[in-house]
């Protein structure tokens, strides 16, 4: 059973930095993506940003110049660090993953539980 697994939410304030943390539990033949949705209330999720096992990365505007993605896909992980977090930025933050599950013939797509990121003074 494949899992994602979050770290490292919390409250911040305006101007500071968070670095968010997901790891794969269980057993997997690869992963195509890994990457990060936000929440926030009464809002849709939205993509933060994304990385490709061939290393191209994808970010949502709002995250270009402050947000940084990495990972490594062949251990299940990957991190988000969040500089010059501002208050619209608040939101909960999902770790994704599409990966080939052992025992399973295709990939599918996981979500972590969610964690909350609060930028407020």
């Amino acid at each position: 059973q494949v899992q994602l697994v979050e770290s490292g939410g919390g409250l911040v304030q305006p101007g500071g930095s968070l670095e968010l943390s997901c790891t794969v539990s269980g057993s997997f033949y690869s992963i195509n993506y890994m990457g990060w949705y936000r929440q926030a209330p009464g809002k849709e999720r939205e993509l933060v940003a994304r990385m490709h096992k061939s290393g191209s990365t994808r970010y949502e505007d709002a995250a270009k110049g402050r947000f940084t993605i990495s990972s490594d896909h062949a251990k299940g992980l990957v991190t988000l660090q969040m500089n010059s977090l501002k208050p619209e930025d608040t939101a909960v933050y999902y770790c994704y993953s599409e990966l080939t599950a052992i025992g399973s013939w295709s990939s599918d797509h996981y979500w972590g539980q969610g964690t909350q990121v609060t930028v407020s003074s």
